[in-house]
């Protein structure tokens, strides 16, 4: 649940130039989900259509590489991608959701959480 090494460069530099062109919209979707009783906000992101949280960006509608996904937690243990006894662990790992998303970034060869700061307003 730490930002994984094998991220840089494969991942890193298309996850970051989306990220940046869609970080405003996840921080207030982030804000969203929190104002509405639901912790530990989570944005899984794929280039294929996944069956996790709400799709929140579509990939072609911003000409992007991902698409965005909105979530939380409590789906994730639900569809037992955090098994309920690495709840803690994921909560003691999770950041400060006003300065860092958390991106469950699902691809072919890589599954993962990432935590990627927001940029300075």
């Amino acid at each position: 649940m730490v930002n994984d090494p094998e991220l840089n460069g494969k991942y890193l530099g298309t996850i970051s130039a989306d990220f940046i062109k869609v970080a405003d919209t996840l921080k207030e979707a982030s804000y969203q989900i929190r104002k509405a009783g639901f912790d530990y906000p989570i944005f899984a992101i794929s280039k294929e259509v996944i069956p996790i949280g709400q799709l929140l960006v579509d990939k072609l509608s911003l000409g992007l590489d991902w698409n965005y996904f909105a979530s939380f937690l409590n789906e994730f243990q639900q569809r037992e991608l955090v098994a309920e006894d690495r709840t803690e662990d994921f909560k003691s790992t999770y950041k400060d959701p006003d300065e860092f998303c958390c991106l469950f970034v699902v691809d072919k060869e890589f599954t993962n959480f990432v935590f990627i700061p927001y940029p300075e307003d």
